[in-house]
C-alpha cells in the first residue's frame, strides 16, 4: 500500500438533508470531486488558514473509506471485498473559493484541508458502515449530528460506480459525504465562519474522534 493515497475522491451532496439545507437538487448519480496529497492532515493537526485569499471556512465531518484491493469495473456485490477499512475525515472547505468558479478545486484542496484519523479501523471490525452515528463539534458545541445510514449512495454503490470510470488502487481513499449542519447551510445572518483558534472535532461511532485546530 502507498505511503500516500494515489487518489483522494470525495462525494458532494450524499446526504439528502445536506443537499436540502444548501438548496441543491438531490443527485441521481454520485457527484465526485477530488483533493490532492498536499491537503492531507492528521489528528491533532493544525490547518493554517489562507486568510489572505479566503474567509468563509467551514467543516464537513465524513466517513472515509480506505481501499485495500484494486477495484476495476466491480459490481456492488464485489465492492465491499475491496475495502481495507474506515476512518474519520473532515472535508474542510473555503466556501468563497469553492464557489468562485464552477469547479470546487481551490476551495477544497488547500494545504491541510483533508484531516483524517485518528485510527484506521479494518473492515472486519465495522460489519455495517451504514449504521454509524456521525457528529461534528466546534469548540465543544455540536454542529452536526447524523447517521451514515442516511447516505444517498452507500459504500458499495460509491465504489462500484467510481470503478466503472477509473481504477481504484490499494491506499486510495474516498470521503463519502457529510450530513446537515454545515455553516454554509445556515441562513446568512447566522453564518459565523471558522477562524484561527477554533478547534474542530469530528466523531464517528466505533472510529473515534478526529480533532484539529485552526491557525
Amino acid at each position: 500500500m502507498r505511503d500516500k493515497p494515489g487518489k483522494i475522491l470525495l462525494l458532494g451532496f450524499n446526504y439528502r438533508t445536506h443537499a436540502m439545507e444548501i438548496k441543491t437538487p438531490v443527485p441521481t448519480s454520485p457527484l465526485f470531486f477530488s483533493k490532492y496529497n498536499n491537503s492531507l492532515n492528521s489528528h491533532n493537526g493544525v490547518i493554517r488558514l489562507p486568510a489572505d485569499v479566503a474567509f468563509k471556512f467551514d467543516y464537513e465531518a465524513e466517513l472515509v473509506v480506505v481501499m485495500g484491493r484494486t477495484a476495476h469495473r466491480v459490481s456492488e456485490a464485489e465492492a465491499m471485498s475491496c475495502v481495507f477499512g474506515y476512518c474519520i475525515g473532515n472535508d474542510f472547505s473555503a466556501r468563497d473559493l469553492q464557489f468562485k468558479t464552477s469547479q470546487f478545486l481551490l476551495g477544497k484542496t488547500c494545504d491541510g484541508f483533508a484531516p483524517i484519523g485518528p485510527y484506521l479501523v479494518t473492515a472486519d471490525q465495522i460489519p455495517d458502515p451504514h449504521d454509524l452515528v456521525i457528529e461534528c463539534y466546534v469548540n465543544g458545541e455540536r454542529r452536526q449530528s447524523g447517521n451514515t445510514g442516511d447516505m444517498i449512495f452507500n459504500v458499495p454503490a460509491i465504489i462500484s460506480y467510481a470503478s466503472q470510470h477509473l481504477t481504484l488502487d490499494p491506499g486510495d481513499i474516498i470521503f463519502t459525504g457529510t450530513p446537515e449542519g454545515v455553516i454554509f447551510g445556515m441562513p446568512p445572518e447566522k453564518q459565523v465562519w471558522l477562524k484561527a483558534g477554533d478547534k474542530v472535532t469530528s466523531v464517528i461511532e466505533k472510529l473515534g474522534k478526529l480533532t484539529f485546530t485552526l491557525a
